[in-house]
């Protein structure tokens, strides 16, 4: 029993909640685009630039566009997985509240 009910613009409720899941979801998805740079950033930097200087070599410059391609695709890898993942145990967690 929930007081929820008892407003007169139900609509009005659920529009406010749709606005809130979709204003976090883009603070999620902002969050996660921040963590890959920074993440990038920080092994790509360490692995490529061996002596920092004023300006990049072209080996570097090869090495970080390479690191960060391997990087970027292994992240969707491992956010498409996820995604599944999450998505599959939702639907057998519905399935099973009908037993």
């Amino acid at each position: 029993m929930s007081d929820f009910g008892n407003y007169s613009s139900g609509g009005s409720m659920e529009s406010k909640k749709q606005q809130v899941m979709d204003q976090v979801r883009s603070e999620l998805a902002l969050a996660n685009a921040q963590e890959l740079i920074n993440k990038i950033n920080e092994k790509c930097f360490a692995r490529c630039v061996t002596k920092p200087s004023t300006s990049l070599g072209g080996s570097e410059q090869t090495c970080l566009s390479n690191c960060m391609d391997r990087y970027m695709e292994a992240w969707n890898i491992v956010s498409r997985t996820y995604i599944n993942r999450v998505q599959r145990e939702s639907q057998n967690m519905g399935g099973a509240g009908g037993f």
